[in-house]
């Protein structure tokens, strides 16, 4: 009796057991694979032809009608008795049985098996997945159609310029300034819109419906391109567009990205002046942007996180984001906190109705009760809630989706039942895609609709498993919800940004600590904004902390060394993560059955996060002892640390991007930065100060004269004084020391006298631009000689030749403007380096390092290692044994976004004096290449 009973309540649906009075039975699968069918019709019908779009519909039609008849005949031969189809009476027995029929076999005889058909309920089921895919595939083709529709495709092949009359049906948004070469893109404001009316250069004008991508450029001060406008932001005017909008633009017309992009055209307009609004936006609409402006306005006063964060939580406004937060959330993987998501709308309602588990009962709990609201009133407060949801934060896809999935919520507290909730999500899904077809092919759609069906499928069945295991019920569901979702995400985020987070669920666990109260607090302050600014402030106010620890979580998370790492991107990529996790998630069952292994596997991963330096050196050999000088691999860019002690080091550039070099000084373990140089003010060299500034200490900048480019000039200046850190300039014959290291200043050279003297071989005038004015090094550690000659073209080249002309032979050349061909061959001839170094991204399109100076290097003896090929090079050893360490080489693939892919290059043996040596440990062998020079 008693294996019995414990057999009923092992087998039980619920998690508590077959004591829990409400029992679900396995999930309802109904609506998946109709929702699916449709998803995947949309997605491929988006760019077919019309023509075979409508066959395939007809096709899927004509196939369910038969479906259905032959679900109609089965349903029918099923209600009729066996062997009787006619009903009519069986004859009677000659022995005078009337129950015996001859025709049928004997209780002995064997009976023929029936062949095996598929029942009416399958053929239905085929049916509806045969229908909805007709459905989404002709909604599909019906909404690609407004794209290929009017004139404006065939004017933005031929790159007309055009007259448009847009309405906006999209906020306005500012890119992120990216680094292309030697300087930073100017921000743009880009947004979405209909073109609703089109001239022509002839002349002729067309009514259209066109959807169509809006790039307003910026200018930024100091522009020598146009008037100047204030720096990193873009007028005022373009950006308190609301949707609803009509404007005239004059515009450049031209072809999008992809053929199957869902505008028909990016239109180009210089934003010199205010647009030209022909029509205002709807009553609606207004009120929507000043309820997010109030907000905006009740939020001026926190502090920077919490300002820029608070209305992000809120609406889904980043406008006042910046990249460097940003960034870490993208390595957190907590952006999805600063989109507008169900979450935030279920907060709400939850706030309203109470606890799940109580939202049916007498003693539920919340504002509704306390109100005196009727289950039914509840429901109606819930639905005008959801309304105003969507007006504030715009109704768009992403919002109505949330919106969908916050209603879903909605169903699943007033029911308590999550059988009632997977059919209301696939239902949910499939009335997105056929409203919006472009959902289909969204990443963030994707990733939306698999964290939902994570936290409906996986998350109950690993909170119940963790609850067997003593784990406290609140902790198990917010464990297992988050790492459901991380699970299930993982692979899309992999295909997307080649890389893996290993922090997300603890810093979202962390961080839903202060979701809540600051989703809660911020709407309170949104809706008091109009009505009482005083107490918005204050709402704002204590809204601000919760945002400000949000805040904090992400910065504390991707400052960890292992944050995340690198993973091959592509669908390849994915497909591979999405197997190794298969793979994991079964063995994490059988390792929580032994809490050895538990504590064995939590040990390894907070070592793999927090990387400290001697496990670090271990396992991968990197950074090598001793190492006197790091060329760090930071892609198309300069960026170089020389050691002047423990945790000390004087650094020379930052790279383009704040991360990479930031990577770098952590795996070499710099905390102190007595002195950072930065050669110029070109982007791929002063781009990456924030890096540099996020957790050390930094005594002082020391740049060039010559503030050219002056955007980027400003923006070092800024940085600096935002971080208390003092600005010098260089001046030539400078001799500084810093621990074992020693320097001069041997370049830019000092203003030209009136008549200039016989001694400069170049004049003064020739010496033209940002590159000529690299402040250039000399510097001498260990005995070793180090010649850093920033970007010089060879006019400066052959003046600093000519103004020094003691300068020799040096040890080490960090070879000028990334191994470019435009070099002095009398210098590299007088210099005769013994190790020569290139910093250059991999697939660069400038084509560094030109073949012609790395022959021209190996033809004066010089050993050539570059960061492209061989990722970060660190300098070792003494005049006698000049050794190099490379750690790891490039795949050879092109750069994703915002990062660059770097392996771990194959073993390699240490050559000294032109023989092979055995290589030392297993780390050393994955991570050092010691080269004779």
């Amino acid at each position: 009796m008693t294996s019995a009973r414990a057999t009923v309540h092992a087998t039980a649906a619920s998690a508590h057991g077959a004591s829990e009075p409400r029992q679900e039975g396995p999930a309802d699968l109904r609506l998946v694979a109709p929702a699916l069918a449709a998803w995947a019709a949309a997605a491929v019908a988006l760019d077919a032809p019309g023509g075979a779009v409508a066959v395939a519909c007809g096709a899927a039609v004509v196939l369910a009608a038969v479906a259905l008849r032959a679900a109609v005949v089965r349903r029918r031969a099923e209600r009729e008795p066996e062997g009787n189809p006619e009903g009519e009476r069986p004859p009677e027995d000659p022995r005078g049985d009337p129950r015996r029929d001859p025709r049928r076999p004997g209780p002995g005889a064997c009976r023929p098996r029936a062949p095996r058909t598929w029942s009416a309920g399958a053929c239905v089921a085929l049916a509806a997945v045969l229908l909805c895919a007709a459905a989404g595939a002709a909604s599909a083709a019906l909404h690609a159609a407004d794209v290929r529709r009017g004139p404006l495709p065939a004017l933005a092949k031929q790159y007309a310029r055009v007259t448009v009359e847009l309405e906006v049906t999209g906020d306005p948004r500012l890119t992120r300034p990216r680094v292309r070469g030697s300087q930073r893109t100017p921000p743009a404001l880009v947004f979405d819109a209909e073109a609703v009316r089109v001239t022509a250069p002839d002349g002729g004008v067309s009514a259209v419906r066109t959807p169509a991508l809006v790039v307003v450029r910026q200018r930024e001060a100091g522009d020598r391109s146009g008037p100047a406008a204030p720096a990193h932001a873009a007028s005022a005017a373009w950006r308190g567009l609301l949707p609803s909008t009509h404007i005239r633009v004059v515009a450049r017309a031209v072809p999008p990205l992809t053929s199957g992009d869902q505008a028909a055209a990016v239109l180009r307009v210089t934003g010199d002046g205010p647009p030209v609004v022909t029509r205002p936006p709807t009553p609606l609409q207004r009120l929507a942007g000043g309820l997010r402006a109030g907000l905006r306005e009740a939020t001026d006063g926190l502090r920077p996180d919490a300002r820029a964060l608070l209305p992000g939580l809120v609406v889904g406004d980043t406008s006042r984001v910046p990249s460097d937060l940003d960034d870490a959330f993208r390595a957190t993987d907590l952006t999805h906190l600063l989109a507008v998501s169900g979450s935030n709308l279920t907060i709400v309602l939850a706030l309203l109705i109470g606890p799940p588990h109580l939202a049916t009962r007498a003693e539920r709990r919340g504002l509704a009760p306390r109100l005196g609201l009727s289950l039914r009133g509840t429901a109606v407060l819930g639905g005008a809630l959801a309304l105003a949801f969507v007006v504030v934060c715009r109704p768009d896809p992403s919002v109505l989706r949330a919106a969908a999935c916050g209603l879903i919520t909605l169903l699943a507290i007033g029911t308590g039942r999550r059988r009632t909730l997977l059919p209301a999500f696939a239902a949910a899904v499939l009335l997105l895609v056929l409203y919006d077809p472009w959902l289909a092919r969204s990443f963030g759609f994707l990733l939306s609709v698999l964290a939902t069906g994570a936290l409906l499928l996986l998350a109950p069945r690993w909170s119940a498993a963790l609850q067997r295991r003593r784990v406290p019920p609140r902790l198990a569901e917010v464990l297992a919800a988050a790492a459901a979702a991380q699970a299930v995400c993982a692979p899309v985020v992999a295909v997307l940004a080649a890389r893996v987070g290993l922090v997300a669920v603890p810093c979202n666990l962390l961080a839903e600590l202060a979701v809540a109260p600051a989703t809660v607090l911020g709407f309170a302050a949104l809706a008091a904004a109009p009505l009482a600014l005083p107490a918005a402030r204050v709402l704002a106010w204590c809204a601000g902390w919760p945002a400000e620890w949000i805040a904090a979580v992400a910065r504390w998370g991707a400052a960890l060394p292992g944050a995340e790492f690198e993973w091959p991107g592509g669908w390849v990529g994915g497909l591979a993560l999405a197997a190794v996790i298969a793979v994991l998630v079964p063995v994490g069952r059988r390792v929580l059955r032994r809490r050895w292994l538990c504590v064995l596997c939590a040990l390894a991963v907070v070592l793999a996060v927090c990387r400290p330096a001697p496990f670090t050196r271990v396992i991968t050999g990197w950074p090598p002892p001793g190492w006197r000088a790091v060329v760090c691999d930071v892609g198309q860019g300069d960026g170089l640390v020389l050691a002047a002690g423990d945790g000390t080091a004087l650094v020379v550039d930052t790279g383009p991007e704040p991360r990479a070099i930031d990577r770098c000084l952590t795996d070499l373990g710099v905390r102190r930065i007595p002195l950072l140089v930065l050669t110029h003010f070109h982007a791929d060299h002063v781009d990456g100060l924030p890096g540099v500034l996020r957790g050390r200490s930094v005594g002082a900048i020391e740049t060039t004269t010559l503030l050219d480019p002056p955007g980027q000039a400003r923006f070092v200046r800024s940085t600096a004084a935002a971080e208390g850190v003092p600005i010098v300039s260089a001046a030539p014959g400078e001799r500084r020391h810093l621990g074992p290291l020693t320097w001069e200043v041997l370049w830019p050279a000092p203003a030209p006298p009136a008549a200039p003297g016989p001694e400069r071989a170049v004049p003064p005038d020739a010496l033209d631009g940002p590159n000529d004015a690299s402040v250039t090094l000399l510097v001498r550690t260990g005995g070793l000689t180090l010649l850093l000659l920033g970007d010089l073209e060879p006019p400066a080249q052959q003046a600093l030749l000519a103004a020094h002309p003691e300068l020799g032979a040096v040890d080490v050349l960090k070879v000028a403007h990334h191994g470019s061909a435009y070099q002095d061959p009398p210098l590299l001839h007088r210099l005769a380096p013994r190790l020569a170094l290139i910093s250059c991204g991999a697939d660069n399109p400038y084509g560094h390092p030109a073949p012609r100076t790395i022959a021209a290097l190996r033809a004066q003896g010089a050993q050539v290692l570059r960061t492209d090929t061989d990722g970060a090079i660190a300098v070792l050893g003494t005049p006698a044994r000049l050794s190099a360490a490379v750690n790891g080489r490039r795949d050879g693939g092109r750069p994703p976004p915002g990062g660059r892919r770097t392996r771990a290059g194959p073993a390699r043996r240490p050559v000294r004096g032109g023989r092979r040596w055995p290589a030392g440990s297993a780390g050393r062998r994955r991570a050092r290449a010691c080269t004779s020079a």
